[in-house]
């Protein structure tokens, strides 16, 4: 597949995933396509995961965890793990939305993230995410919603009435940052009312209430609770003079995210692998990762022990076995990093300015604000070496704050070799994301060659 063949197979990911819960979904259908099983955490795995078996489950339906069993694994062996996440920054609807105010119905909206939040005035806005339906047999479940058409939108002040507007735009993030969903009169017009004793159409607006029933096929009184992003509904595209950008929301971090999964099911040689290959997509990361489904819970590490300990060969299991795969394995944890900006050049350290099309970038911090080492870097300069991958290298100015991920806390937490990388873009955490069409290939071969070949790689590397 050409550079910009896979990228538009990635833009078209982004356009269907406006939410965790459908970066999931939709992970877990390209996953379905490539052979894999879904499996329970709920239920036992022994007697299910085999040698050369294929797999993946699913936590809250917003993190994922697909993972492969090499044919000559055995307990003890390591793991080859690469981890992303689902979530992006975005404004997500309050438990009570319900606002009027000067005529207008309003949406209220939380933060979620560290969002450039400016970016996200005149937009054409709707939402999307996970809606709990009831059934006529008393069962809840779990659906996934999204409108397509523009329903919201957060309108600047003209400028006529502030002059200052040009001088710095700064607003209210609770007053001011609410979307207008209606305006009362056409709400008045249209009939649409609240069922009384209905919980939710009592929290939200009715008129709001009845577009998500529309589009579900549902009766709006079926609808229990829910859990919604707003989105921009402009579609994701591929653009520049020579089709060489990507231009789309959710770059940080659904393009790691697509390139860990793709990797994974692309990999060959499971047969001469001693390891168990693993891509784990959390939730959560934008807000800390300290969620059930985020990188901070027991997710990882209680799937690595449920591995080791499951009866995958028949023969003994050591006491120790987990222990020993600890330090047999190393995650790439795959997060997208700053690429230079062609205006704002002097924020980068003056050599190390990633560029776009230029390689995935291998990210560094002598604060551990990133885990990367000597060590677990030259695993991936060696694979990238090997099979002519381009490959950068990006640590922060020293006067500059340096962001995190999820590298540093699973590092920790497991006691793992752990490499940060990810490819260079521009304006993260704005609603509108830009990275290079080039990268998208390049991040596959990359994470691709690591699944293939780190467990041979490994054996040469001496340091404990």
């Amino acid at each position: 597949m050409t550079g910009n063949a896979e990228a538009q197979e990635f833009v078209n990911f982004v356009n269907r995933s406006p939410s965790p819960f459908h970066a999931t979904h939709e992970a877990a259908l390209i996953l379905s396509k490539a052979g894999f099983k879904e499996i329970k955490e709920r239920d036992s795995w022994h007697n299910v995961v085999e040698l050369g078996g294929k797999y993946y489950f699913t936590r809250n339906g917003s993190a994922i965890v697909a993972f492969t069993v090499g044919n000559k694994y055995v307990p003890g062996n390591g793991f080859s793990i690469v981890g992303a996440h689902t979530d992006s920054p975005c404004l997500k609807l309050k438990p009570v939305s319900k606002k009027n105010k000067s005529g207008y119905l309003e949406v209220g909206v939380q933060l979620y993230g560290g969002g450039i939040w400016h970016t996200w005035f005149d937009r054409d806005l709707s939402v999307a995410g996970r809606v709990l339906i009831e059934g006529a047999d008393g069962t809840f479940k779990h659906t996934l919603v999204k409108i397509d058409r523009p329903i919201l939108r957060i309108p600047t002040l003209a400028i006529h009435l502030d002059r200052t507007a040009n001088d710095g735009f700064s607003f209210n993030k609770e007053t001011q940052l609410a979307p207008i969903l209606a305006t009362e009169v056409k709400e008045q017009l249209s009939g649409i009312q609240g069922t009384e004793g209905v919980e939710s159409q009592q929290k939200h607006h009715p008129l709001l209430m009845k577009i998500l029933a529309d589009e579900m096929g549902v009766e709006a009184t079926q609808i229990r609770d829910f859990e919604l992003a707003v989105y921009d509904t402009q579609k994701s595209c591929i653009g520049g003079a020579c089709n060489e950008f990507i231009f789309s929301s959710r770059l940080d971090n659904l393009e790691m995210s697509y390139c860990s999964i793709m990797a994974l099911t692309r990999a060959t040689g499971i047969e001469n692998d001693a390891n168990i290959r693993i891509a784990a997509l959390f939730d959560n990361e934008e807000i800390g990762s300290m969620t059930a489904h985020g990188a901070d819970s027991n997710l990882l590490p209680v799937t690595l022990q449920r591995l080791v300990n499951t009866e995958i060969v028949k023969t003994k299991i050591s006491l120790t076995a987990f222990e020993e795969a600890i330090h047999k394995s190393i995650l790439v944890s795959a997060d997208m990093a700053h690429a230079i900006h062609p205006n704002y050049s002097e924020k980068h350290e003056e050599n190390h300015r990633p560029q776009m099309h230029k390689g995935t970038v291998i990210k560094v911090n002598a604060n551990q604000r990133y885990a990367t080492t000597s060590v677990t870097s030259l695993i991936l300069k060696e694979l990238a070496k090997k099979h002519q991958i381009p490959i950068q290298e990006f640590v922060v100015r020293n006067d500059s704050p340096c962001g995190s991920t999820i590298g540093p806390m699973l590092s920790a937490k497991l006691g793992l070799r752990t490499v940060d990388i990810g490819n260079p873009q521009l304006s993260m955490h704005s609603i509108r994301e830009t990275s290079g069409t080039d990268d998208i290939q390049h991040a596959i071969d990359l994470l691709k060659a690591f699944y293939e070949e780190f467990a041979e790689l490994e054996q040469k590397i001496f340091v404990d």
